[in-house]
């Protein structure tokens, strides 16, 4: 409705992983979405629909929601640009929920400044809080940021391929308005498993309290039955204590990033190029992950703690699969991130065009 009132001309609607519970868009019932930089590669997801049309070129922007990385994960696998927003800043009313206490929903889009104008009428502001547009407008103050960078979170679960590209990436920040520096930041580990928790048993509640599971568990894909059958098993304890770690988590981040004095975090979007339709599992570095919890890892963290982050496409591997950097930020920091985003996106020309 925001939209539609800010002008905004609807096309419709796009194919999703199913309940938004998954990350591959593989819909057993609508059919994959398929990747428009390889037709036989995800797009990831839960959004997968949303940032193939904009890769493609279909539209100018679309909305996703984000629970453990269901925006970036796709808008870094289909080389666009995703917007978290911090938690409860957009409405989520009328989305059917995964998980209440993490979900979020945000815009695709092919640069910061289309993003910053599809989100700017959604997001509730205080008062006197600028617009988001206005944080990408080549006019703004120059100023040097400075982005924290968590090696430790990331260095061993990232393949080569990305690695280099996202390595690559970093080089111009430092001839740039960027300040790069190594931070540790407590938990950022605790926070994959965390929200698993927090989400399998909140989405199972969600689905038993409409009626819909296990009445009608046949009629659900696959791979959604079998996370709601785990939810139904999360103890109340394990719950409360991914609660715990989720409240401690928030708590030691604003310490962390104050202390070290940085603007925002910048990690890899995911630890991976776009897998194959299908792939369950991928191996990096001679170890074999599952490709679920490899696309959610570096995404965790912003959904436990509630954060803004934005992923900005920063290159492409050797078999020219796009790479998406991510920009994780304190509580209401979306103007920042975006302003941070628009000057990457000036260091690290990308060709945004698929082959398709």
């Amino acid at each position: 409705m925001q939209l539609k009132e800010a002008g905004a001309v609807i096309l419709g609607k796009t194919n999703m992983h199913e309940f938004a519970y998954g990350v591959t868009s593989n819909n057993p019932h609508y059919g994959p979405v398929r990747n428009p930089w390889d037709l036989a590669r995800i797009p990831g997801g839960s959004s997968g629909g949303s940032a193939a049309a904009v890769a493609a070129g279909l539209c100018f922007g679309s909305i996703g929601t984000d629970t453990g990385g269901s925006i970036r994960i796709p808008s870094a696998l289909c080389g666009v640009v995703g917007v978290k927003p911090t938690f409860g800043r957009v409405s989520v009313k009328d989305v059917i929920p995964l998980s209440p206490h993490l979900d979020c929903v945000g815009p695709l889009a092919r640069t910061s400044a289309d993003a910053a104008r599809l989100l700017d009428p959604l997001l509730v502001r205080g008062k006197g809080e600028p617009s988001l547009q206005s944080a990408t407008k080549p006019s703004q103050a120059r100023r040097r940021f400075r982005l924290g960078l968590p090696k430790d979170f990331f260095s061993d679960v990232v393949s080569p391929d990305v690695e280099f590209t996202f390595e690559h990436a970093l080089r111009p920040l430092r001839r740039s308005d960027c300040n790069l520096k190594e931070v540790s930041i407590p938990l950022l580990f605790e926070t994959e498993d965390a929200g698993n928790q927090i989400a399998w048993a909140e989405a199972t509640h969600y689905h038993q309290r409409a009626g819909w599971f296990p009445a009608r568990a046949g009629e659900y894909g696959e791979d959604v039955r079998t996370r709601l059958e785990v939810g139904a098993k999360v103890s109340a304890t394990a719950y409360l204590q991914a609660m715990e770690v989720r409240y401690s988590f928030i708590e030691h981040f604003h310490a962390a990033m104050a202390s070290a004095n940085v603007d925002a975090l910048v990690v890899p979007t995911t630890p991976i190029a776009a897998p194959m339709i299908g792939e369950e599992t991928t191996t990096v570095c001679g170890a074999s992950y599952p490709t679920r919890s490899l696309l959610l890892r570096l995404n965790r963290p912003a959904n436990l703690g509630g954060l803004p982050a934005v992923s900005i496409p920063c290159g492409f591997t050797p078999e020219g699969l796009p790479v998406g950097l991510q920009l994780i930020g304190a509580v209401t920091d979306e103007h920042l991130l975006l302003r941070i985003a628009r000057i990457l996106e000036r260091s690290l020309p990308f060709d945004r065009r698929p082959p398709i």
